[in-house]
């Protein structure tokens, strides 16, 4: 290879890389407020609700490992995550809340129209907790 082309060979590696570190770095995401239902995630997809039949379905169905999501009333769907490594279920946190109306304070994320929110804060609508 001439030397000109392993310039612009490595010149353009050293670009790729510098754009992919970049990627790869977290989003600094702002605390928001969401207000939602805590409804089990398979509901919510394969059966279309709006808010959980009841919260004794939405805890039988955390307690056999399906994950609770919040549900706002327009209809998005938020998975809480944790943001530590390695990164733990949040059902443990929400299965108070199952089937319950919540607000939900935290650091929200996007990618690829999923939404995901790191809990800071939750209560039940309208109590504090």
């Amino acid at each position: 290879m001439n030397p000109r082309r392993a310039f612009a060979v490595s010149v353009l590696a050293t670009l790729l890389a510098v754009s992919l570190a970049r990627s790869a770095r977290p989003v600094d995401a702002a605390s928001t407020t969401i207000k939602g239902y805590v409804i089990d995630s398979a509901c919510t997809f394969t059966k279309g609700l709006k808010k959980p039949i009841s919260s004794e379905c939405a805890v039988a169905c955390a307690k056999a490992g399906s994950p609770l999501v919040i549900q706002t009333a327009a209809g998005a769907i938020y998975l809480p995550i944790a943001d530590t490594m390695p990164a733990a279920s949040q059902n443990d946190r929400l299965l108070p809340y199952a089937g319950q109306m919540v607000s939900v304070t935290g650091k929200v994320y996007t990618r690829g129209g999923a939404r995901a929110i790191v809990i800071e804060k939750i209560e039940a609508a309208g109590q504090s907790k």
